[in-house]
C-alpha cells in the first residue's frame, strides 16, 4: 500500500479534506419524517417518459411530507454526453410541472450537475486510498476483457475479484513502477465480500441478496483531463452530502444495492431508503417488453409536447399506473390524491396511448374554449406556426368553433384529445387554413354533374338567411335540393333513381363539403353560424366562379 503523501501527491494539493464538504453541506432543517428525493437524469438521449414517471413521485413524496425535491444531472459519461440533452429535460420537467424545488439558484446544496462536483468526489476517493479502502488499478482492457472470457468458461460470475483482481493487494514497489511509468489507472473500491446484503425496498419489502464481491471502479481513469467517479460512488457520495433521505429509481437497479451498501458502510455514511419501482410496459403482439428508447416512439417525453397531449391528462394516467385506486378517482381529485410506494406495483405497468387518448379527449371536453385556444396556440407556436397565426387572425371564431358540440350539451363531443388534432378538426374554420372548392367535379361532391351542383348552390343562395333554428336552416338546403331535382329522402330516390340527382343526403353533403373541405363534419347549421353569413356565401359561391 502506498504510503499517505504518495497516496495525496496522485490529487490536486489544494483539495479539501471530506470535513469541508461536510460543514459545507450540513443536515438540512426539516421536520423529522421529511423526504429529501432527488431526479437524476442522464444527459445521454432525449427526455424518457419513465423520468417523468419517477419524477411525479419524487415530487409527490417530498411535497406531501413537507421535504425538498431536486434534480441532478448525472452527466459524468462525458463520452455519451448527447448536446441540448439537458435543455430538453427543462422542457419536458416544465411541461409536466415536475420541475426542482431547488435548483442553483435558491439551492444552498449544489452544485446539481456532477461533472460540477469533481473536487467533492476526489476528495472521497483520496480518503479510501488512505484508509486501504480503494486502490489503483492499471489492468488493461485487453486484461480486463481475457480475465472476464475466463469466468464465462470457468462459469463463475464476472467481476473484478478473486485471482482476477491481480492489483488489490500489488505491493507497494509495483505500483510505485506503474505509476513512474505514466500507466493510466482507475481507482477501484476494496469489497469486503462475502455474506448476503439484506435491506428493505419501500415497494418490495424485505429483500436479500448475495453482498457484492465486485472491486468496483469509484473513479475512472487518470488519462481523463477531468476525474469522475463511476455511478456508483457519486451515488453514495452525492445523495449523504445532498442529504437525500429516499432514492426512488427503476428496478433495473435492484442489483446494485448490495454494492452500494457496502460503499455507504465503507464512507461511513448512514444508508439512504430505496424504493424500486416497475418499468413502464409496451405491448409487443401477445407479449410485454420494457419500453423502449430505441424502438417505441412513445418512450420520449417529446412525443407527447409535440402531439399536444394536456400535461394534466398525461400525470393522471400516469398516477393510475403507480396507484391502481387513483384511476378510478375524477382527474382533478387524483392529482391532488397522494400517491403512495406501498401500493406502487412490482410487475410493471402498460402504457397503452389508447388508453390515454380516451382520458386526454374526457379532460379536453371539460375545459372552456378559450382556455383551450390559449393552450392549442402556446403548443401551435413552436410546432404549427401556421396554425398560431391563422387562429391569432380570428380568435372569436376560433372559441365559437371550439363551442360547438361542446358547450351546454349533455355529451360534448371529444373528437379533440390532444392539441396537434386542432388542425384537422377545427382547421377549416379558418380562412388562412382553408381552401375553397372550386371544382364541381371534385370526387367530394359525389360526382354530381358541374350544373346540378352548380344551380344547388344558385339556388340555396337566392334566399340564405344565417338561422340559429337546426331545422329552419336544414329547410334551405331542402327548398334547393327539391327545385333542382333531388328526392327529399334517400327512400324516395332508391325507389326511382333514373327521376332524380340524389337524394337529400347527396345535396346536403355537396353543402358540407363547400363550407367544410370534409365530407363530415358537426352539424352544418353550427359550421355555419360560427362561419358567420359572409364567409358562408364566399365558401359556395366559389364553385359558382
Amino acid at each position: 500500500m502506498l504510503d499517505r503523501d504518495e497516496i495525496d501527491a496522485l490529487f490536486p494539493t489544494d483539495l479539501p479534506e471530506p470535513e469541508h464538504w461536510e460543514r459545507q453541506y450540513p443536515p438540512r432543517d426539516l421536520p423529522p419524517d421529511a423526504m429529501v428525493t432527488r431526479l437524476g437524469p442522464s444527459p445521454t438521449g432525449f427526455a424518457h417518459l419513465g423520468g417523468v414517471y419517477v419524477a411525479m413521485l419524487d415530487k409527490d413524496l417530498a411535497r406531501q411530507s413537507g421535504g425538498v425535491y431536486f434534480i441532478r444531472v448525472e452527466d459524468t459519461d462525458a463520452a455519451r454526453t448527447v448536446e441540448g440533452a439537458t435543455a430538453q429535460f427543462d422542457a419536458a420537467f416544465g411541461y409536466f410541472g415536475v420541475t426542482a424545488d431547488e435548483t442553483e439558484e435558491n439551492g444552498a446544496y449544489g452544485p446539481y450537475t456532477q461533472s460540477a462536483r469533481e473536487r467533492i468526489y476526489l476528495s472521497y476517493a483520496r480518503q479510501f486510498l488512505r484508509d486501504g479502502l480503494a486502490y489503483p488499478c492499471f489492468a488493461t482492457r485487453e486484461e480486463l476483457s481475457a480475465a472476464a472470457d475466463e469466468q464465462r468458461a470457468a462459469k463463475v460470475p464476472t467481476g473484478y475479484y478473486g485471482r482476477w483482481a491481480p492489483w488489490r493487494e500489488a505491493p507497494a514497489e509495483r505500483v510505485r513502477e506503474a505509476l513512474a511509468a505514466g500507466r493510466p489507472y482507475v481507482i477501484r473500491f476494496r469489497s469486503p465480500g462475502g455474506g448476503r446484503a439484506r435491506f428493505t425496498d419501500l415497494v418490495r419489502g424485505e429483500l436479500s441478496a448475495d453482498a457484492n464481491r465486485n472491486d468496483v471502479v469509484i473513479l475512472k481513469s487518470s488519462e481523463s483531463p477531468v476525474r469522475l467517479p463511476t455511478y456508483h460512488f457519486a451515488h453514495v457520495v452525492d445523495d449523504h452530502l445532498m442529504r437525500v433521505t429516499h432514492v426512488i429509481r427503476g428496478d433495473e437497479w435492484l442489483s446494485s444495492v448490495p454494492v452500494h451498501l457496502q460503499l455507504f458502510a465503507a464512507a461511513g455514511f448512514e444508508p439512504v431508503a430505496y424504493a424500486h419501482i416497475a418499468p413502464l410496459l409496451k405491448q409487443d403482439g401477445s407479449a410485454r417488453r420494457k419500453l423502449s428508447k430505441r424502438k417505441d416512439p412513445e418512450a420520449s417525453v417529446e412525443f407527447f409536447i409535440s402531439a399536444g397531449y394536456p400535461a394534466p391528462a398525461v400525470l393522471y394516467y400516469l398516477r393510475g399506473l403507480i396507484n391502481g385506486r387513483l384511476a378510478e378517482l375524477p382527474l382533478e381529485q387524483a392529482l391532488r390524491e397522494p400517491l403512495r410506494l406501498s401500493e406502487a406495483g412490482v410487475s410493471g405497468a402498460l402504457v397503452d396511448l389508447v388508453k390515454l387518448e380516451d382520458i386526454s379527449a374526457d379532460h379536453v371536453a371539460t375545459i372552456p374554449s378559450p382556455v383551450i385556444l390559449d393552450d392549442v396556440l402556446a403548443w401551435a407556436d413552436a410546432y404549427d406556426t401556421e396554425l398560431a397565426a391563422a387562429a391569432r387572425a380570428e380568435p372569436e371564431l376560433a372559441v365559437r368553433a371550439l363551442d360547438i358540440e361542446r358547450t351546454g350539451v349533455d355529451n360534448p363531443r371529444k373528437d379533440l384529445r390532444k392539441w396537434s388534432d386542432f388542425r384537422p378538426v377545427y382547421g377549416y374554420f379558418f380562412t388562412g387554413l382553408f381552401e375553397p372548392v372550386t371544382d364541381p367535379a371534385d370526387s367530394r361532391l359525389g360526382g354530381l354533374p358541374a350544373d346540378v351542383v352548380r344551380a344547388l348552390c344558385t339556388g340555396f343562395l337566392r334566399d340564405y338567411q344565417d338561422l340559429t333554428d337546426g331545422d329552419a336552416w336544414f329547410n334551405q338546403i331542402r327548398a334547393a335540393a327539391a327545385d333542382n331535382g333531388f328526392a327529399a329522402s334517400p327512400k324516395e330516390y332508391k325507389a326511382d333513381r333514373d327521376a332524380f340527382h340524389g337524394s337529400i343526403r347527396e345535396a346536403s353533403q355537396v353543402i358540407r363539403v363547400l363550407l367544410t373541405g370534409s365530407t363530415r363534419s358537426p352539424a352544418l347549421h353550427l359550421v355555419a353560424n360560427a362561419l358567420g353569413e359572409p364567409e358562408t356565401r364566399r365558401r359556395i359561391e366559389a364553385i359558382l366562379a
